[in-house]
């Protein structure tokens, strides 16, 4: 197997914005923001920049992260910011784009204050929605829907402490 590694350089960073989030990107990504305007979501992947030590990069497997979940799961089964690269991905509905000042305005992200953002991608339903997707006993009571996920109680869901 090719050892290869990669360079990542962030684009800019999520920034907290009174009740809400922005992306701000550096100068030279503005122009990437044109044709943006009108997608209702978006796909960003970000750094777990705050879990990236080389101890919590050898985090492959977890213990009984959810309440009804085996008792140990593989870091791939888990949506963990401790992982082998701390990559974060999360779908996000857009307030806003503004690509003269090379922001994006986001109602939310599961991100911190200055999370180095590393690529945006639209969501499209056409590619990115699976009709019957399944997933394992241990989380299909959890909702089905994006737009359900926050009256859930989540809190109860997880097993380590707040």
């Amino acid at each position: 197997m090719n050892n290869e590694q990669f360079t990542v350089e962030s684009l800019g960073i999520v920034a907290a914005a009174g009740n809400g989030f922005r992306l701000v990107f550096r100068p030279e990504y503005r122009d990437a923001l044109t044709g943006l305007e009108g997608f209702s979501h978006l796909q960003v992947l970000f750094w777990f920049h705050l879990h990236d030590t080389p101890e919590q990069r050898k985090t492959i497997t977890c213990s009984k992260p959810y309440a009804k979940a085996p008792d140990v799961l593989g870091i791939f089964a888990t949506r963990s910011d401790y992982r082998p690269n701390p990559i974060g991905l999360s779908i996000c509905p857009v307030k806003g784009v503004n690509r003269a000042k090379g922001f994006i305005e986001l109602f939310y992200i599961d991100a911190e204050d200055e999370t180095p953002i590393i690529d945006v991608k639209p969501y499209h339903p056409a590619v990115d929605r699976v009709r019957e997707a399944g997933v394992p006993g241990w989380c299909r009571h959890w909702p089905q829907w994006y737009e359900d996920s926050g009256d859930f109680d989540w809190g109860s869901e997880f097993m380590f402490p707040a």
